[in-house]
């Protein structure tokens, strides 16, 4: 345990979640990797524990420009079939997934953002759609559902500082499930819907 006056405050952990956010947008860390290093911060009890984040980031006063070139995901959708997103998705401010007598998977755990506030709009009829995002991001979940189902599942952590993405349902006899994975979760679909399930971790409508 370290000294009294090396103890870390709360305000110290909220700004070292904002300093990983800024890296976060410069495109240097996966959502999924800043999820990791938030759970780092908030275990922290000294200031010395908050050195083990740092490891390949540069400091907030040597901030380079590091945005990915690739382009940004628009639209994921599908007719008639399945379709399943993931890895290192590029994120801009809004884009829209969904599609009609379809699957669709969007895992956004590896994705990279580049505004502190991202909105997906899901659109879906007679179908239906998985978002997968990292626990310790912002998720907020509205929308309107006509003879389906919309549900969340995992924990609803709210963090200071953190990114939102805000995910905006529209479902004709569709159903949409958002799951909020923790970072140590592993990565296979179907064992994601067995534990968060199994821990009856459903968020109350």
């Amino acid at each position: 345990m370290g000294e009294p006056e090396e103890r870390l405050s709360d305000a110290e952990r909220d700004q070292t979640v904002e300093w990983l956010r800024d890296h976060l947008l410069a495109g240097r860390l996966t959502l999924e990797e800043f999820s990791e290093r938030v759970d780092q911060a908030y275990a922290a009890r000294v200031r010395a524990d908050l050195q083990q984040l740092r490891p390949g980031l540069p400091s907030p006063e040597q901030l380079p420009e590091g945005r990915s070139r690739r382009p940004a995901t628009r639209l994921t959708g599908a007719l008639f079939g399945r379709v399943v997103k993931r890895g290192r998705i590029k994120l801009r401010r809004w884009t829209v997934a969904g599609g009609a007598f379809c699957d669709v998977d969007l895992d956004l755990r590896e994705a990279e953002i580049q505004a502190q506030r991202t909105t997906l709009t899901v659109l879906v009829g007679f179908g239906n759609v998985d978002v997968y995002v990292p626990e310790n991001v912002n998720v907020t979940v509205s929308g309107v559902t006509i003879g389906g189902r919309r549900r969340e599942w995992g924990e609803d952590i709210e963090r200071r500082g953190a990114p939102a993405i805000s995910v905006r349902a529209i479902s004709l006899l569709g159903t949409i499930d958002v799951w909020r994975v923790p970072a140590n979760m592993p990565g296979d679909y179907g064992e994601i819907f067995r534990q968060l399930q199994g821990r009856q971790r459903e968020l109350p409508p």
